[in-house]
């Protein structure tokens, strides 16, 4: 048996504590734990001078208060300028509808003008044709007679031509190419123009030459050569006037007495009434 003796005090035993820490771990732990507990009073005693000092107003509060007059202000130029927009439409169209009405007014009464020269011109024309009928009526009824009577011919020594040639145009032939022509006074010039609402000065002249069955040629040339040469000075009411050389005329109207004539003048005069005084013809056809 082995005697065991006592243990020498630096004997190595194992130890059942835990190692001890590293000095610089617990240093830095020491720190970070001293960091933490100083935010935290800080933190703790802002919140408590917060608590203890309750807020009445706040720095924001002029800011907000500008921006909400400024936002109440853009609102009433806006409301301003709507309102004076509808006020601008509604006297648009209040303008648009009183052109329209007016509009509407003239189209009305043009077409009633416009009616009005239709009814005066079929009129001239009817009355026209009554009466060439009438003058062609009392033409036949004349040469009957003449063919009914040899006798009265051979006693007085005329012969039933020179009767027939001797004969005066139908009264009433003038004053029918002048009513015509007359229903015609403001109608356009236009070149070229032959009815019914628009002439030039040989269209008007063989229209109205017409009604009373003469047939003009159509130019102006032509018609200054198309009758009997009279003096302009000696013109009667019916006549044709022409301006320029006969047979090279370039200009043709009808006299209708009291020193005025009556033609499809221009573009910008149309179908008016002149004196000769102020444009002298160079010279006249007689033709009825």
């Amino acid at each position: 048996m082995i005697a065991i003796g006592p243990m020498p005090h630096t004997a190595q035993i194992p130890s059942h504590r835990k190692p001890r820490r590293n000095a610089s771990r617990i240093a830095l732990r020491a720190g970070v734990a001293s960091g933490v507990l100083g935010t935290l009073a800080v933190a703790g005693a802002t919140g408590s001078a917060s608590a203890a000092e309750p807020v009445t107003e706040t720095i924001e509060m002029p800011t907000l208060t500008a921006n909400l007059s400024a936002a109440m202000a853009a609102a009433a130029d806006s409301t301003q300028q709507m309102a004076t927009s509808y006020e601008l439409r509604a006297e648009q169209d209040a303008a648009v509808a009183k052109a329209a009405k007016e509009a509407k007014a003239d189209r009305k009464q043009a077409e009633k003008k416009a009616e009005e020269k239709a009814a005066a011109k079929k009129k001239a024309a009817e009355e026209a044709a009554a009466k060439r009928a009438a003058a062609q009526e009392t033409a036949s009824r004349s040469a009957t007679r003449t063919t009914l009577a040899p006798s009265t011919s051979a006693s007085t020594g005329t012969s039933t031509a020179s009767t027939r040639s001797a004969a005066a145009p139908a009264s009433g032939s003038a004053a029918s190419v002048i009513s015509f022509l007359k229903a015609q006074l403001g109608d356009a010039y236009v070149m070229g123009g032959t009815g019914p609402n628009s002439w030039d000065c040989s269209g008007l002249t063989q229209a109205a030459f017409r009604t009373v069955g003469i047939d003009l040629p159509r130019t102006s040339q032509e018609q200054s050569t198309a009758g009997t040469q009279v003096s302009v000075s000696a013109a009667q009411p019916g006549d044709l006037l022409y301006w320029g050389g006969a047979g090279s005329a370039y200009h043709v109207g009808v006299y209708i007495g009291n020193g005025q004539y009556l033609d499809a003048a221009n573009p910008g005069k149309g179908v008016v009434i002149q004196d000769l005084s102020g444009y002298p013809a160079s010279g006249a056809i007689r033709l009825l």
